[in-house]
């Protein structure tokens, strides 16, 4: 069957029935070329990041091949924390409220050492967001939603059971090979995205590596599907030392369809194929759960952590994004949440470049962009891995110190590492921001920043800031915008106030999060993070900063 023919009632079934989705081969046009077809982007990979990439060329304007050498989406729930940023990014690709609709939202977690919780945190405590910071949502409901919408879009070509076994790059691009069930062909790429995954082909391939730290420890998940209701709320619950697995470490997470993953902490002398087997995990799962729970078992795997990187992800016209150029621990939600976020930095520079409205050199910058983002997801992963499970006497006794301290002292739960979860990262030292010329801005919302959302009104309706911005830069102004700013080039310029402005600031949360007065102006990227900043403008400094935004002028 062709992909587009699939019924839409058959993306919106249970997951049993969307797992079983088998998208098929389907010839291409390709296979029957008598040179080798030319396309300017080719994605290898289908899971979340290659097809949000795909997504955001497409709705751009720009014709994309992704090739996969699977039929079906993931099995298992693998990911399922989906930041904040995630949703506001997949709201601007047209599936973020379906995500939102299905997922479980949360913001609250809560830390136990043994039986007794030592304290609770809120990762969105402030109101005026549109989003909450984290939902639940198993991966394969997230790849299929995101199929869904890449095939009512004309301009993605998905290949299933396409496989690319060679890759032989070039200054202006890139020959693919590609093995089908009917044989090889060749495709001829302009711009070829790796996003296949921590064990990417595509990697190995071309004689990559990635580098790091493998931890000597393992994990158990299991997904549970609970037949009836149990006094859990929808929160983020870790414990160290639990009652019912004692000495080591449990995460517990709900998903949809009265499904709980559950993250049990082995040691590393666990044998992985004895700890998959069902009579082993069940009872660990009814001792957390209680005797008197009925539950079965969706799906389990054992995992070992790893934090690694490649040293670079830009290797001419072969750009590495997602699993494939970094990889980090699941505690924290940092590895799909950071993929989308890479999949979003490389749109818009690919989208810019391939129109010839910039050189090569702005798609070079997804690559210390990127990197900056993967060494604060490392670090940050790493150092949750050594506190959740210390390998000495020493970190055993910090550890222990910390927890006793956190139940009374709020200094001590900063110190409390159980996975510090996703957040965007800040990119500070981008080659394309424009430093401040003035110095008197507070607040976190500086050039790299992304831009914080905020409820608003437009057209005399209710919305939401980020909702506003186009595709293109956008120009914030405060107060009445000047008459050269309309003439700027692929630039929305918001008019910004409390009175009739294109977006009434009704709340002040605009003004108050970007420490804006009147004749503030900010300048944000496709991205949605800014890149310059300032309480007044000329028309010679805005233009200044948005042809080094667009060509990476240093």
């Amino acid at each position: 069957m062709n992909p587009r023919d699939i019924p839409p009632e058959a993306f919106h079934a249970s997951g049993a029935e969307v797992q079983a989705i088998d998208f098929g081969y389907v010839r291409s046009p390709d296979q029957d070329s008598a040179t080798p077809a030319q396309h300017p982007v080719v994605i290898v990979g289908a899971g979340p990041v290659g097809l949000s990439l795909a997504i955001d060329l497409a709705q751009r304007g720009q014709r994309v091949v992704v090739l996969d050498n699977d039929h079906k989406l993931s099995i298992g729930s693998r990911a399922i924390c989906f930041s904040k940023r995630t949703l506001e990014i997949w709201d601007r690709l047209g599936v973020g409220q379906r995500m939102v609709d299905k997922g479980v939202s949360w913001n609250v977690g809560r830390v136990f050492l043994k039986s007794d919780e030592v304290f609770e945190f809120n990762l969105l405590p402030e109101e005026g967001h549109e989003r909450p910071a984290f939902i639940n949502l198993q991966q394969y409901y997230a790849e299929a939603y995101l199929v869904e919408r890449a095939l009512q879009l004309p301009g993605i070509d998905i290949r299933w059971h396409n496989k690319v076994t060679a890759v032989a790059p070039r200054a202006d691009g890139a020959l693919l090979t590609v093995n089908t069930p009917e044989g090889d062909y060749a495709i001829d790429a302009q711009w070829v995205a790796a996003c296949d995954g921590s064990r990417s082909p595509l990697r190995q391939l071309m004689g990559l590596e990635s580098k790091g730290r493998i931890f000597h420890d393992r994990f158990l998940i299991a997904d549970v599907r609970l037949d009836s209701d149990v006094n859990f709320p929808t929160e983020r619950w870790f414990w160290f030392d639990p009652p019912f697995h004692p000495g080591q470490s449990v995460l517990l997470h709900r998903q949809p369809d009265n499904v709980w993953r559950i993250d049990f902490q082995l040691g590393w002398d666990a044998d992985p194929d004895e700890e998959k087997k069902p009579e082993n995990i069940l009872p660990r799962v009814q001792a957390l759960l209680g005797p008197g729970v009925k539950f079965t078992l969706d799906w389990a795997s054992v995992y070992t952590f790893a934090c690694l990187r490649m040293d670079r992800f830009v290797h001419g016209r072969v750009v590495f994004a997602g699993d494939s150029a970094h990889g980090v621990s699941p505690f924290g939600a940092r590895g799909a949440n950071s993929g989308v976020q890479d999949a979003e930095n490389l749109a818009w520079k690919l989208d810019r470049v391939l129109k010839g409205l910039a050189p090569d050199a702005l798609v070079a910058t997804y690559g210390p962009e990127r990197e900056f983002a993967a060494d604060e997801n490392i670090r940050n992963s790493t150092r949750a891995t050594d506190f959740i499970t210390p390998k000495s006497a020493i970190s055993h006794l910090f550890r222990a110190a910390v927890l006793e301290l956190a139940r009374e002292h709020p200094f001590a739960r900063r110190m409390v590492n159980s996975g510090r979860l996703s957040v965007p990262t800040t990119l500070r030292h981008s080659p394309l921001n424009t430093p401040d010329c003035d110095d008197d801005f507070s607040g976190p919302q500086v050039p790299g920043a992304v831009l914080l959302d905020a409820p608003v009104v437009c057209d005399g309706q209710p919305g939401w800031l980020l909702r506003t911005l186009g595709p293109d830069f956008t120009l914030l102004v405060f107060g009445t915008a000047p008459a050269w700013a309309r003439s700027l080039p692929q630039v929305r310029v918001l008019q910004i106030g409390t009175e009739v402005h294109d977006v009434q600031d009704t709340q002040g949360l605009v003004t108050q999060r970007l420490d804006a007065r009147p004749g503030t102006m900010v300048l944000v990227r496709p991205d949605q993070h800014l890149c310059a900043r300032w309480r007044a403008a000329s028309e010679t400094q805005v233009r200044q900063a948005l042809a080094h935004a667009m060509a990476a002028a240093g």
